[in-house]
C-alpha cells in the first residue's frame, strides 16, 4: 500500500513537473522554433518497474486566450469600388463588417499581388522577402528573386508552431513558377509555408469556369457542375475546412486565410448576376468618380475636404468616346460589378459560417479589400485577353466589341478598360503598379472581433501598411517573434503592430507607422511622418517600357495629412522638404535590398531571357508520357522564337477517334495537336484572338502512328510567324503558315497535358476534357 501511494505521489509530482515545463515553453512562446525535444524529467532504471512514471510530451497549446483568425485578402479592388466605400457595385457582407467592427482607411499595399501577399504573411517589406514583383518577372537580384527567403518565416509557420490549425485557401502567388510541378521542391507551396492545409492555385490569375487546382500537392479533377464557379468553389472548401477544424478539435484556435481570384482578370460572372447591372454604369467613368466621392464623404470614409484628383495623364474623357465604345465599355464595368458583387456575396457566406461556429466571439475577421488598387492592365480599350497585355499587344475596341454578348463566360479571359480601374481607386491617383500613389496602394480594411472591439462601425485613420499585419496578430494571439525559426536567423519584423487601434478611445491616438517607402518597376514613394514623395515613372496599361533614367524622374511632394487624396502638388513651394524625401528613399531602398532599380517591362516575362531556373533549360529533346497533365507553364517546353518538332507515337483505335494528344496553354495562348473522327488537327491559339488550324483532309486508320508537327521559325526578333509542316508516317498530310508566334508568355497559368486537356481549352471546337480514346506511348519535343 505504502509503495503504491509511494508511486501515486510521484506521478502528481511529475505531471505537476511537466506542466511546469509546458508553460515555461509557451510563456510569451519561445524565441526559437520548433520547440526543443521532449527528454522525460524524471529518474530511468532498468525497466519501467525500477523508474518514474511515464509521462507522454503534449501537443503544443495556443496561448490562453489566442482568437481564431480569419484573413480575407481580394484580389485587384480598389479604394472606391464597393458600396462600403462609396462604389458603385453593392457590398452587404462589407456593409455587416463596417458595423460590428472597425474601418481603416489609410491602409496600403504594395501596388502588386505577389509583393503585397510576401509582406502580408512574413510582416516584412516585399523586397525584404525578395519579391520586388510577381513570379513571372522574377531576376537573379537579391530582393528580386521571388524565392521567400527562409530567414522571413510566415506567421502560418509560426502559428502552426505555437498551437494553431492553419489553412490557406485559394490563390498561392508566392511559389516560384519552376517550382509548381509535380516533382516539387514542395517546401515553398503552401503547406511548406506553414500551412496545414491547402486549397487552391499556384498562380496570378485563373480562368474561374476551367480552372487548375490543388488540394495540398495533388491536382483536383475538373468539377462535372455545369454551374461551377472557382469563387463559390473557394467558399465551399473554407467552409468546409474550418467547420471540420472545430468538429474535430474544438479548443484549437485556427488561423484561416481565404485569397479568391476575384476581382482579378479574367472577369468571370454567372449570367444571372452580369444581368443585375444592366444600364448601371451608363453614366461613364469620369461621372461616377464624382458620384463616389460624393458619397465617400456622406459615409465619412474621407474628410469632408477631400478633392477628386485629375484624370490620370493618358486616360480618355468618357464624352469623347463614340456610341459604341460607351456601349462596350459600359457593358465590361456591368460585368465587373457582377464578379465583385458575387465575390462579396461568397466571401460572406465563409464569415457567416464562422459566427455560426461556438467559439465566433474569440475570432477576429480581417477582410483586406485588395491586394492592390484595381488594375488598368486591361489597356486603354479594354481586352478580351489580358494575355495580350503580358505580351505587349494593344487591343482595338472594335475588335472587342463584336463578342459584348459573351463577356464574362468561358470564351474569354476579359479585362475592362483603365479607366474603369481609375474610377474605381477613387478619389486618388493611378492604379494598380503605381507604387508612388494611392490608387495603386490604398487599400479598405475591416477588422470585426467580437470579444475585444467594441467601437462598432469606428474609423481608424493611423498610416498603416500591410506588413503592420503579422506584428499586429503576434501581439493579439500573445506570441513572440521568433528570432530563429526551423534553424535559420530571422529578419527582425519590419511592420508596427496596430493593435493599439483596437481600442474604443484609440480614434485619434498618434500612429506608429511612421516610415514606409514603396517601390514597383520604378514608381517609386516614401511616406515620412505625415508627408509623402512620389515619382511615378511609366503608364501602367503600357507594358512596352522604353529606357528610362532614374535621375530625371520627376518627384512630386503632399502633405497627406491634410490632403486624403494626393491632389495637391507642394514640389515647387517646398523644395528642401522634397529633397530630404528623395534622400530618405534611397535610404531606405538600400536598406531593403529595393536595388538595383528594373523598369523592364515585357522582356522580363521571358523566363529563358531572364535566366530563371528551370526544369527545361539545356534540354532539346524532352520526353513526355501519358499521365502528364496539368503540368505548369514554367516547367513546360519554352516553344517560344524558335523552331521546334513534335514527334507524336500513337495508337489508333477502331472508329473515328476523337481526343487531345499533346496540348500546351488553353484559352488565352498555347497550342493542340488531337484527333478529330481520326483526322489530324494542329491548332495555334495566338493569345485568344486568333486560332489558325491545320487539319489533314482523310482519317487516320486503325494502327499505330508517328505524327510529327514540325515548325520552321522565321527569325529574326521575337514573336515572329512561321511554317508549320504535319506528317504522318513520314507522309505529309496537312501544314500553313504561321504569320505570328507569341512572343513573351505563352499561357497564364496553364501548361502541357498529355492525353487530354485540363484547365481551359485551346479552341472551342471540343469538349473538355477531350480524353483521348487510343494509346499514346510518348510523345516528343525537339527544341531547334
Amino acid at each position: 500500500m505504502k509503495k503504491q501511494l509511494s508511486h501515486l505521489l510521484l506521478f502528481i509530482v511529475f505531471a505537476q513537473l511537466q506542466t511546469t515545463w509546458l508553460a515555461a515553453q509557451q510563456k510569451g512562446t519561445p524565441e526559437v522554433l520548433p520547440r526543443a525535444d521532449f527528454h522525460f524529467p524524471g529518474n530511468v532504471g532498468r525497466t519501467y518497474l525500477e523508474s518514474d512514471p511515464a509521462q507522454f510530451p503534449q501537443m503544443v497549446q495556443a496561448p490562453k486566450g489566442a482568437p481564431n483568425i480569419v484573413l480575407i485578402l481580394i484580389d485587384d479592388a480598389g479604394f472606391g469600388q464597393f458600396s462600403t466605400y462609396g462604389g458603385g457595385i453593392p457590398s452587404p457582407t462589407l456593409d455587416k463588417l463596417a458595423a460590428n467592427g472597425l474601418r481603416f482607411n489609410r491602409f496600403h499595399t504594395t501596388a502588386l499581388c505577389s509583393p503585397t501577399r510576401a509582406a502580408l504573411i512574413t510582416g516584412r517589406n516585399h523586397h525584404s522577402a525578395a519579391f520586388a514583383g510577381i513570379t513571372e518577372i522574377a531576376t537573379g537580384y537579391e530582393g528580386y528573386t521571388c524565392i521567400l527567403p527562409r530567414s522571413c518565416g510566415t506567421v502560418g509557420e509560426v502559428l502552426r508552431q505555437n498551437g494553431y490549425s492553419t489553412a490557406w485557401i485559394g490563390k498561392n502567388h508566392n511559389t516560384p513558377p519552376w517550382e509548381t510541378s509535380k516533382v516539387g521542391p514542395f517546401d515553398r507551396w503552401a503547406n511548406g509555408l506553414g500551412f496545414d492545409y491547402f486549397y487552391g492555385f499556384n498562380a496570378g490569375d485563373m480562368n474561374h469556369w476551367n480552372p487548375i487546382l490543388f488540394e495540398n500537392r495533388d491536382l483536383v479533377p475538373a468539377s462535372k457542375d455545369p454551374n461551377y464557379h472557382l469563387t463559390t468553389d473557394i467558399a465551399d472548401h473554407a467552409i468546409a475546412w474550418v467547420r471540420q477544424a472545430k468538429s474535430i478539435a474544438p479548443d484549437k484556435p485556427y488561423f484561416l486565410y481565404v485569397a479568391p481570384g476575384a476581382t482579378h482578370a479574367p472577369h468571370h460572372a454567372p449570367v444571372s448576376w452580369i444581368n443585375k447591372f444592366k444600364g448601371k454604369f451608363d453614366q461613364g467613368w469620369d461621372k461616377y468618380r464624382e458620384e463616389t466621392l460624393e458619397r465617400q464623404k456622406k459615409l465619412g470614409v474621407v474628410p469632408a475636404d477631400t478633392k477628386l484628383t485629375v484624370r490620370s495623364k493618358g486616360l480618355p474623357a468618357w464624352d469623347d468616346l463614340n456610341a459604341d465604345q460607351k456601349r462596350l465599355y459600359a457593358h465590361m464595368m456591368e460585368v465587373f460589378a457582377a464578379y465583385g458583387a458575387h465575390c462579396d456575396y461568397e466571401m460572406g457566406r465563409i464569415i457567416d459560417a464562422v459566427k455560426q461556429l461556438p467559439d465566433a466571439d474569440n475570432t477576429m475577421i480581417i477582410y483586406i479589400v485588395g491586394d492592390n488598387g484595381s488594375s488598368a492592365e486591361g489597356g486603354l480599350e479594354g481586352s478580351l485577353s489580358e494575355n495580350m497585355f503580358f505580351n505587349g499587344y494593344p487591343e482595338k475596341w472594335q475588335d472587342n466589341i463584336k463578342a459584348i454578348n459573351e463577356l464574362g463566360g468561358p470564351k474569354h479571359f476579359n479585362h475592362f478598360p483603365s479607366a474603369w480601374a481609375h474610377a474605381m481607386n477613387t478619389p486618388f491617383q493611378w492604379t494598380k503598379q503605381v507604387a508612388s500613389h494611392f490608387g495603386g496602394t490604398r487599400n479598405p480594411m475591416f477588422i470585426e472581433w467580437p470579444a475585444k472591439i467594441k467601437d462598432k462601425g469606428g474609423l481608424r485613420s493611423q498610416f498603416m501598411h500591410v506588413i503592420d499585419i503579422v506584428p499586429t496578430l503576434y501581439e493579439v494571439c500573445g506570441i513572440t517573434p521568433p528570432v530563429s525559426l526551423n534553424g535559420v536567423q530571422q529578419k527582425p519584423i519590419e511592420g508596427t503592430s496596430f493593435a493599439y487601434t483596437f481600442s474604443k478611445d484609440s480614434t485619434n491616438a498618434k500612429g506608429r507607422h511612421e516610415v514606409q517607402y514603396f517601390e514597383l518597376g520604378v514608381n517609386r514613394g516614401i511616406y515620412d511622418h505625415g508627408w509623402m514623395a512620389s515619382a511615378p515613372s511609366f503608364e501602367p496599361w503600357n507594358p512596352v517600357r522604353p529606357s528610362f533614367d532614374p535621375d530625371k524622374q520627376k518627384w512630386e511632394l503632399y502633405k497627406i495629412d491634410d490632403d486624403f487624396s494626393q491632389a495637391v502638388d507642394l514640389a515647387a513651394q517646398n523644395p528642401e522638404k522634397l529633397r530630404q524625401l528623395e534622400d530618405l528613399w534611397w535610404v531606405e531602398a538600400a536598406k531593403y535590398n529595393v536595388l538595383p532599380l528594373d523598369w523592364r517591362g515585357t522582356e522580363r516575362f521571358n523566363s529563358e531571357a531572364m535566366g530563371r531556373p528551370s526544369l527545361t533549360r539545356g534540354r532539346k529533346t524532352l520526353t513526355y508520357y501519358p499521365g502528364t497533365i496539368g503540368l505548369p507553364d514554367q516547367a513546360s517546353p519554352p516553344m517560344l522564337n524558335k523552331s521546334w518538332t513534335i514527334t507524336a507515337h500513337i495508337e489508333v483505335p477502331d472508329g473515328k477517334a476523337s481526343g487531345m494528344i499533346v496540348t500546351q496553354g488553353g484559352l488565352e495562348g498555347g497550342y493542340g495537336l488531337y484527333l478529330r473522327d481520326s483526322k489530324v488537327n494542329f491548332v495555334y491559339n495566338f493569345l485568344g484572338v486568333q486560332r489558325p488550324s491545320f487539319a489533314s483532309t482523310t482519317a487516320l486508320a486503325k494502327g499505330k502512328h508517328v505524327l510529327v508537327v514540325d515548325f520552321v521559325y522565321d527569325g529574326n526578333g521575337m514573336g515572329k510567324g512561321g511554317t508549320v509542316s504535319i506528317t504522318d508516317n513520314g507522309k505529309k498530310i496537312g501544314g500553313g503558315r504561321l504569320e505570328k508566334t507569341i512572343p513573351a508568355q505563352m499561357s497564364l497559368g496553364e501548361g502541357l497535358d498529355i492525353g487530354m486537356d485540363i484547365g481551359s481549352p485551346v479552341d472551342f471546337t471540343y469538349k473538355l476534357p477531350f480524353a483521348y480514346p487510343g494509346k499514346i506511348e510518348n510523345v516528343v519535343v525537339e527544341l531547334k
